[in-house]
Formats: C-alpha cells, structure tokens, sequence
C-alpha cells in the first residue's frame, strides 16, 4: 500500500500521516506501558495496589474528560495549534512523571504529573482522525485509517512487552522516558507537515465553558464510579456520590447543548439514524473487546495453567491480526464501501467469539491462538471502516468535535466493558459455588470448576452481544456529507 508523497495542495501526506501515526501509537502504548509496572511503583512509594492504580486511572479520567473540549477548541481554532502544543505538553508531562516524584519522593507529583501528562494526550488524540478527514482526498482516507488503526494495534501490543522490559532492565522512569524521542520527533514533524487552515466555523458566539465544565464532570465521574467501583464496593458512598454526579452532569449536559447555537457536543448529528446506528456499532465494539482483553489474561493463567510470559505471546495474534486487517481494510474501502466491510468485519467478530464459547481446561493452544487472530481480523475490517463512515457523515466544521467524540466512545466504553465483564464473571462464580457447594467445602476441583464455569457464562453473554454489533453493521448505511465531497483540495492559508 502506498500513500502519495505530496497532494497538488503541497501537503506532504506521507509526513502527515507519520505525525498522526505516531500519535494514535503513543496513545495506545501509554495506555498499556503503564499497568506493567505498577506493583513497582506500589513497592516503591510503599502504597497498596488500590491507591497505586490511581497512576492508570487518573490519565484515563482526565483523558476523557478532556477530550471533546480539546476537538471543539480545534474546529474554533485549528488544528495544528492544538496538536503541536499537546505533544509539547504530552512530553513535558512524561519528563515529569519519570524525574520528579523519585527526585522529591512524592507519589502525589506522579499523579500531578499524570494529569499534565492526560492534558496533553487529550489534544492529541482528539483530533487525530479529524486530520485525515480534513487533509487527506477521499480516496486516501481509507488507507490513512488502515495504517493509523495498524499503529494503533502495534502500541498497545508492544506496550506491556516494553513496559516489562523498560523496568526489569533499566527502572520504572523509562516507561515514561520513552515518550520523550518520539514526542520530540512529533512536534517537528507536525510544524513541518500539517497545514495552517482558518477556524472551521466563524466563532459567533463564547466558547461553551458550561459545556466543558459538564462534559468533564459527567464524564470524570462515571470513569471514576466505573473504575473505582470493583475494588472499594459500589455501596461505597464515593463511588454512590460520583455516579450521581455524572448522571446529573450528563443529563443537564444534553439539555444544554440542544439549548445552544454553537454547542461543544451537537447532539443534533445523532437524529441521523445512520450517524446513530454507526456509532453505536462502534461503542458496542469497544465495549466487547475491552472486557475479552481483560479476562483473557485471567483464563489463560487460570484455567488453562500458562505462565505470565506465555499468556502474552498467545495475546499478541490478537494484535497481530488487527494490524493486518487493518491495513488490508484501508486498501479495499475504495473499493468494497464502507458499510460492506463492517459487515464483513462484524460477522468475523461474532465468529471468534463464537469460538471462545469452547475454551476449556484442555483446549488446545493453537485453538486459542487463531481464536484470537479471527477476533482480531474482524476488529480491524470494522474499527477502520466504521470510523470511516463517521467521519464522512460528519460535516467540515464538525470534525474536530467528532474526531474527539470518537475517542470518547473508545475510552469509556473500554472502562464500562472491564467492569461488565467483572461483575459477570464474579456473580457466575457465586453462583456456581453456591450452586455445587464450593463455598464450605472449597476442594480444588470444584473451585477450578466454578471458575471455569464464571468463564464460560462470560464468553456466552459477549458472543450473544455480538451479534446486535452485526445487526448494526447490516442496517448502516454509506453516506457521505456534501462537505466531504471532492476534499481531495483543503482550503490552505499556509504551510
């Protein structure tokens, strides 16, 4: 596959899509490079796991509760302003997460560091696909996709690998050091490569701060709720607190933004059946596949009595796949259309989690392998071409905000499936154990059973899931806004 050099406009779109690259790989390594090395960390600030795991949960909560403000401001402002200062703060934040909490022995300065670190990830990967959208032609866009959704799939599968590596060989900072290169190599790039464009609306009125101040809110807390939930109680009254903040935030969020002319969410896009149905498809999708992600690791050890290491080598088919997939499906939109992928893609979807229904104590390992490689075949047919579609149905001025909304219903259906599938998995073992008596008596074999078990009701009710996704990707429909029609030559103001 291969992308042109340079557009008739003097865009260099191999450069662009190397900046956009690197940042949909950034985003996806840091979410991964990170869990690796919390236990030392923990040993190392002499904290538990629960307070420990604030190191991932604080990034992800002010990740998403930033994003959407961050794809508004780039519609109001432009783009690249908003994605060159995001990489600089991006990368100020991971030189302060490796160098200052050690230098001051301070756990609060990481996650102070974090959260500078969150900011600035937020404006990157806000407008990510909204970059391809604006600046690339229409028959470029869909191998543009295919390669992002590749280096997607490469950061999240080197990420634990390079996390381990980074501390066991050299300490804990590096997992954050590494950002410092390839953040440094962004920003030049992206002063280089990304067109100087003029807002993409004319501001007519004040920036919605009540707006952001919802967004952030409702979203902050439900992230919060969601992943606090499982390790202090849903009864405790902080996890009770949040989730009723983020009930009321997001209610008054959607009847304030219908309220207003220039609103930082149009919920208007959403009466658009087809808008709807797409990105539905999309937040089921991650939602499936974020809960499979993180019980598989749990099976794989568990049940199937692999070590840690090898766990992780079996994992990687499933990355391995999507990166495959993914660039294929960015040859073949052109041709095939958006909507006969995602059919495509779902329906392979649904077969391997079809196929997870047998997983068992004795299941062979090449069995789970290509289990997972058809899994991941699927997600990369439907992740690239569904975005595709959203993105073409979105208008120009509309972009950035649905760029960013895009990587909203990423992040936090990601968090609401982890949590699904734990809550599943641990009522299918009560049961179970209530069931065969395994809670007074406890021998090992009715303990593996029951687990096994939990594990085999999850993949059932996920499979089940699934198929509302193919029902989705069959009703879609390929649409494209006048907008987006001819964009082979964006307005260009400057280089």
């Amino acid at each position: 596959m291969q992308i042109s050099t340079k557009g008739a406009s003097g865009v260099n779109y191999t450069l662009l899509l190397i900046s956009i690259s690197l940042a949909t790989f950034m985003s996806a390594l840091d979410g991964t490079i990170v869990n690796i090395a919390l236990p030392t960390i923990s040993g190392i600030f002499n904290l538990p796991m629960t307070s420990v795991s604030w190191v991932a949960t604080i990034y992800l909560l002010v990740l998403t509760g930033c994003v959407l403000i961050f794809g508004k401001l780039a519609d109001r402002i432009g783009f690249k302003s908003i994605f060159i200062t995001g990489f600089f703060i991006f990368t100020i934040g991971s030189f302060a997460c490796g160098y200052f909490p050690e230098l001051f022995n301070s756990y609060g300065i990481l996650i102070g560091s974090r959260i500078i670190q969150a900011i600035g990830g937020a404006m990157i990967v806000s407008i990510a696909p909204a970059l391809v959208a604006t600046f690339f032609p229409m028959k470029m866009k869909g191998k543009a996709l295919g390669l992002i959704t590749m280096f997607a799939a490469i950061g999240a599968a080197v990420g634990p690998v390079m996390g381990g590596m980074l501390t066991q060989y050299l300490s804990w900072n590096w997992i954050f050091y590494i950002n410092l290169p390839v953040g440094c190599l962004a920003i030049l790039l992206g002063i280089y490569s990304i067109p100087v464009t003029p807002p993409a609306e004319k501001v007519l009125s004040a920036f919605d701060r009540l707006g952001a101040v919802l967004v952030f809110s409702g979203f902050g807390s439900l992230i919060y709720a969601v992943s606090q939930g499982p390790s202090v109680g849903w009864t405790n009254p902080y996890i009770l607190g949040a989730a009723a903040v983020s009930v009321i935030a997001l209610i008054s969020l959607l009847f304030h933004e219908l309220r207003i002319p220039d609103p930082l969410i149009d919920f208007r896009l959403f009466t658009k059946q087809n808008f709807l149905i797409a990105n539905l498809m999309l937040i089921m999708t991650y939602f499936l596949f974020a809960g499979v992600n993180y019980i598989l690791p749990f099976f794989l050890e568990i049940v199937r009595g692999l070590d840690p290491s090898r766990s992780g080598i079996i994992l990687t088919a499933l990355s391995g796949a999507v990166m495959v997939s993914g660039v294929l499906s960015g040859i073949l939109i052109n041709r095939y259309g958006n909507r006969r992928l995602c059919i495509i893609g779902a329906f392979i979807v649904c077969l391997g989690y079809m196929m997870f229904i047998i997983f068992s104590s004795d299941i062979s390992i090449v069995y789970i392998a290509l289990s997972l490689a058809v899994l991941g075949f699927g997600l990369g047919f439907l992740v690239s071409p569904g975005t595709n579609m959203i993105m073409g149905m979105a208008p120009r001025n509309r972009h950035g905000m649905v760029s960013s909304l895009l990587n909203v219903e990423r992040f936090g259906p990601m968090t609401l499936g982890i949590s699904f599938v734990s809550m599943l998995f641990i009522q299918a073992i009560l049961a179970v154990g209530k069931y065969r008596h395994v809670t007074t008596s406890s021998p090992q074999d009715l303990v593996i059973d029951a687990v096994a078990t939990g594990f085999d009701l999850v993949f059932l009710v996920i499979f089940l899931i699934s198929l509302a996704i193919f029902a989705l990707a069959i009703l879609s429909r390929d649409e494209i806004h006048p907008d987006n029609v001819d964009s082979d030559e964006p307005i260009l103001v400057g280089v």
